[in-house]
């Protein structure tokens, strides 16, 4: 995760930053990408990008909570009672949506490439197996439309009959 150095910042670098990031990860896959690129967009030295991240999947790892944290805000405005329907509801629309947001191309490319070279996997940590059971069902249709658009349909009847079965 970011230095304590990054965290303090002001918000316009802090986003210039961030943004560059977005640039590279949505372009490259992680054994792909150059600091090079991200230091041009984001206007600072390669040694203050070493001292705000460790390497480029440190890098990664603050953008992927990122977008993950602005994707799952709806989820986390609701509170806790999700019923079949309203998860239901939120993935198909995300899924929707992904190809017009800011975040797809890195999201693709998260789940295709990214996840798999990252020296740990990132995953929220679900408070019981109920749970864990929507957040993988909700999490692996997602990726089966990234990959698959042309069974977005099936994907997200098969994830709705689930859902009812596991919450009702």
């Amino acid at each position: 995760m970011p230095s304590r150095t990054f965290q303090n910042l002001n918000d316009e670098k802090k986003q210039r930053i961030t943004a560059a990031l977005l640039t590279e990860f949505s372009q490259h896959n992680l054994p792909d990408a150059e600091v090079a690129r991200i230091i041009k967009q984001a206007k600072i030295s390669r040694g203050a990008f070493y001292k705000y991240f460790t390497d480029l999947a440190d890098a990664y790892l603050y953008l992927f909570t990122v977008v993950m944290a602005k994707i799952h805000a709806p989820i986390t405005d609701r509170g806790d009672h999700l019923t079949a329907e309203d998860y239901y509801q939120m993935v198909a629309k995300f899924v929707d949506r992904v190809h017009t947001s800011p975040y797809y191309a890195c999201i693709r490319r998260h789940f295709l490439t990214n996840e798999g070279v990252l020296p740990e996997r990132q995953t929220a940590e679900p408070r019981n197996e109920t749970e864990w059971a929507v957040m993988t069902l909700c999490h692996a249709t997602i990726n089966e439309c990234l990959q698959d658009p042309a069974r977005r349909g099936a994907a997200l009847t098969r994830l709705k009959h689930t859902l009812e079965k596991i919450l009702s």
